[in-house]
């Protein structure tokens, strides 16, 4: 049965560091369930052959106790946009079906060492953007709970294979909500750390650019942290680290007396599918139980001028990232065409459009910090649609009102986003169709920490991960 499948990856790792499961048995379990259930949902691409991971499981065995990693013998597979030595990294572009990287990714680097063995990658939509993880070299990702849905993006295939119990942890990367939709829509867990707490890569634009990151995905806010502990090192050549700290969560943690700020739905300025605002509610309920103070807050911020200046700083970021590709015109005709546009927009926007979008950045984190000394999270929903058909490109209207863009629908997400603030997306059930939903918790710039401690009660009170409805997948 593989029951050690179904663990959390906390007890997962230390029964592989302590020898009582072997890293060649937990490999063997887990390309078995991947042969059964990634069919349905398409998660997992790039399966590395099986011959080839046992064998490395085998040598994870013959390391001494002493020399174990936190992540020993874990099987991991890692967001197709990232490095792996060896391994093709496509970032679903028919551009780079064929790319092999010749070297890790600082994060991924960090995993290997602490004993991961890397199994494949996890799906994306092309180069990461939008929240549905489709694309021309691997397919679609489906949800778990109902296979005509998308699972979400960009992390959409990390969330899918941890819903499926095919891995018990994965990395993810958010710049608009990709580590946190997705677990939402997949009834998992995904935190984006403040900005700098996961360095980037040595050399890559930094001091602009601040606006995506690396996170951790789990089935437990524990279990997130585990892999941010390794993931989270300083780094000497990047700008804007964040001090190193504690990972280990205690396994209960106290919410008592924190107080709590519910911003809803924006006072109407972000539209919700019927539906969200009650399980979010519902969430807030089990944060009062456990002796939280929720208070409703009023907007504190025009949401349109959030999402311009966020809308601008991402544009101006991809061009930075994808302007080459654009200008070959045989290339371009080869990217989505949300990403002509949006390349397109952030190689025409002039200096003073940049100006008055870090103007408002700025100015929003100056209110979010009066926010932050009477609260000390606020909460939002994680999306504002459940998991909409697999075969949409992007939701195009949302309770009657059209969206405008292929990004608008995520609107929500660009609070936290904007400022870099740490985020976690935590299950709150599912609408009567069975389709999973969450809400994201987010704290000051540097409160990791505490965010993960709150969710981490959370969960200790709910468990949603290990709650499916009678017609999910893998039920």
């Amino acid at each position: 049965m593989a029951e050690f499948l179904d663990w959390d990856a906390g007890k997962l790792a230390a029964a592989l560091r302590g020898g009582e499961l072997s890293a060649e048995t937990v490999m063997a379990a887990t390309l078995a369930r991947i042969e059964a259930r990634n069919p349905e949902v398409n998660a997992i691409v790039d399966l590395r052959e099986a011959e080839v991971l046992l064998a490395e499981a085998q040598a994870a065995d013959a390391v001494p106790f002493a020399e174990r990693g936190a992540l020993h013998g874990m099987p991991i597979a890692v967001k197709a946009l990232s490095d792996v030595k060896g391994m093709r990294t496509t970032e679903g572009s028919p551009l780079f079906a064929d790319r092999v990287a010749e070297r890790d990714s600082t994060f991924v680097a960090r995993m290997r060492a602490a004993g991961a063995i890397f199994i494949g990658k996890t799906n994306v939509p092309e180069f990461g953007l939008g929240s549905h993880s489709y694309n021309p070299v691997h397919g679609v990702t489906l949800n778990p709970f109902d296979a005509s849905r998308t699972a979400g993006g960009s992390s959409g295939g990390a969330g899918a294979a941890l819903a499926m119990n095919m891995v018990a942890l994965a990395d993810g990367s958010d710049m608009m909500g990709s580590l946190r939709n997705p677990a939402g829509w997949n009834n998992v867990y995904g935190f984006r750390p403040s900005w700098g707490t996961v360095p980037k890569e040595v050399g890559a634009e930094s001091f602009w650019q601040q606006l995506s990151t690396i996170g951790p995905m789990g089935r437990s806010p524990r279990d997130c942290a585990l892999l941010l502990s390794v993931m989270a090192e300083a780094e000497a050549g990047v700008p804007f680290n964040m001090p190193e700290r504690d990972w280990d969560l205690p396994e209960a943690c106290d919410v008592a007396g924190a107080k709590v700020g519910w911003l809803g739905d924006w006072g109407g300025a972000m539209p919700m599918e019927a539906g969200i605002l009650p399980l979010c509610e519902a969430g807030l309920s089990v944060l009062r139980e456990l002796g939280a103070e929720v208070e409703d807050v009023a907007p504190p911020f025009d949401a349109e001028t959030l999402f311009q200046s966020w809308s601008d700083l991402r544009a101006f970021a991809l061009a930075g990232e994808l302007a080459a590709l654009y200008e070959d015109e045989t290339k371009r005709a080869r990217l989505k065409p949300a990403a002509q546009w949006e390349i397109k927009r952030g190689m025409e926007m002039a200096a003073m459009e940049l100006h008055r979008a870090t103007k408002v950045r700025s100015e929003w984190f100056a209110r979010a910090a009066e926010l932050f000394d009477t609260y000390e999270v606020l909460v939002l929903p994680v999306a504002q649609v459940f998991p909409f058909p697999a075969e949409w490109d992007w939701p195009k209207e949302i309770a009657g009102v059209a969206m405008d863009t292929y990004h608008r629908w995520m609107q929500v997400m660009v609070p936290a986003s904007l400022l870099g603030l740490p985020a976690i997306s935590v299950p709150v059930g599912f609408s009567d169709e069975g389709l999973p939903m969450g809400m994201q918790i987010i704290g000051a710039k540097g409160t990791d920490v505490r965010v993960l401690e709150i969710a981490q009660a959370y969960h200790a009170a709910t468990n949603w991960p290990n709650k499916r409805p009678p017609h999910s997948a893998n039920g």
